[in-house]
């Protein structure tokens, strides 16, 4: 798919006509982005401490299923949609479109404007505000302490994001030439 995108815009685009196995690149850093994301889903991303011996790390894993537990449905498909599902379905999408099976032209065009439209508000944003709401809401009752989880995701995010905007440009340019 992209390697079409990638043969109809190499004239127009001198840095693609320079660059060769511009898709494995792109599967690479896919690849790179996914094992990002999974170790971002599982790492620890904060540590909540209560007074001084009262202490809980939490991962987004970890967040959603103490959500469920707590009986907290619609802000657990809140957090689990728009921080798991959505961007493993965005990961997906990502995979399939640079496979060499190609997508057809409106599947394709309405595909890149579901990821580019409902994508932003995946992950990063859900994360970011979660955690504002939590240290908010403890002031002088706890303290929050930030992990390498959060690092790990949010630079899975990034290069999602990243990747996304490269394959929408290509799959632009591919259209208007």
């Amino acid at each position: 798919m992209i390697n079409n995108l990638i043969e109809n815009t190499s004239k127009s685009d001198p840095i693609r006509a320079e660059v060769p196995g511009y898709t494995r690149k792109l599967r690479f850093l896919l690849y790179l982005a996914t094992l990002l994301f999974i170790v971002g889903i599982f790492a620890p991303m904060m540590t909540i401490s209560q007074l001084v011996f009262i202490s809980s790390s939490f991962s987004v894993f970890s967040g959603v299923v103490e959500l469920v537990r707590n009986g907290q449905i619609v802000l657990f498909l809140v957090v689990a949609g728009f921080s798991v599902v959505v961007p493993t379905l965005k990961l997906w999408v990502l995979f399939r479109l640079t496979s060499a099976k190609a997508m057809p032209g409106p599947k394709l065009k309405r595909t890149l404007s579901l990821m580019h439209d409902y994508g932003r508000w995946a992950m990063l944003d859900v994360m970011v505000v979660a955690i504002l709401i939590v240290a908010v809401k403890l002031g002088t009752i706890a303290s929050l302490q930030i992990h390498y989880g959060l690092y790990v995701f949010g630079a899975a995010v990034l290069l999602i994001m990243l990747i996304t905007g490269r394959i929408i440009r290509l799959a632009d340019a591919s259209q208007k030439g």
